[in-house]
């Protein structure tokens, strides 16, 4: 479980990842504390990747969600300090990732840049998180 602010950039973007990379290994989901809608540029660059979010939606983070997760990966800050308190078998990992959702009022060149810098920095962790799972899956 991906969770951020507003689910429309970095935590749709991780569980699009997720999804890719983990090829059916794997069941990913996003949420958010403030949910905002899929953000348009997030469709973009995750398309220039080759992965289509589009049937991707924003959802708000629940208890429920909390209780089926296997692990919780916030990417931001904000969801770091207001995710409520986790059940005890459900651990929680924090990657600080800058929100490109955030750039109003800037050049076109400079926002779409922060969203492929933000998209590249999260397929980077993903992957590594992934290898994580399946060296400890072949170890047991």
């Amino acid at each position: 479980m991906f969770v951020c602010t507003g689910n429309s950039a970095r935590s749709q973007m991780a569980e699009a990842f997720a999804r890719h990379m983990g090829a059916g290994q794997v069941e990913a989901s996003s949420c958010g504390i403030h949910p905002k809608g899929l953000h348009p540029l997030t469709r973009q660059v995750m398309a220039e990747k080759g992965i289509d979010v589009s049937r991707q939606t924003s959802k708000a983070l629940t208890d429920e969600m909390l209780r089926k997760a296997d692990v919780v990966i916030t990417v931001c800050g904000h969801a770091d300090e207001h995710c409520p308190a986790l059940p005890a078998h459900v651990p929680k990992l924090h990657w600080p990732v800058d929100d490109p959702a955030v750039l109003r009022g800037r050049a076109p060149e400079e926002v779409l840049a922060a969203f492929r810098q933000a998209r590249d920095e999260l397929e980077s962790r993903v992957r590594k998180f992934l290898s994580m799972l399946s060296k400890e899956k072949m170890a047991s």
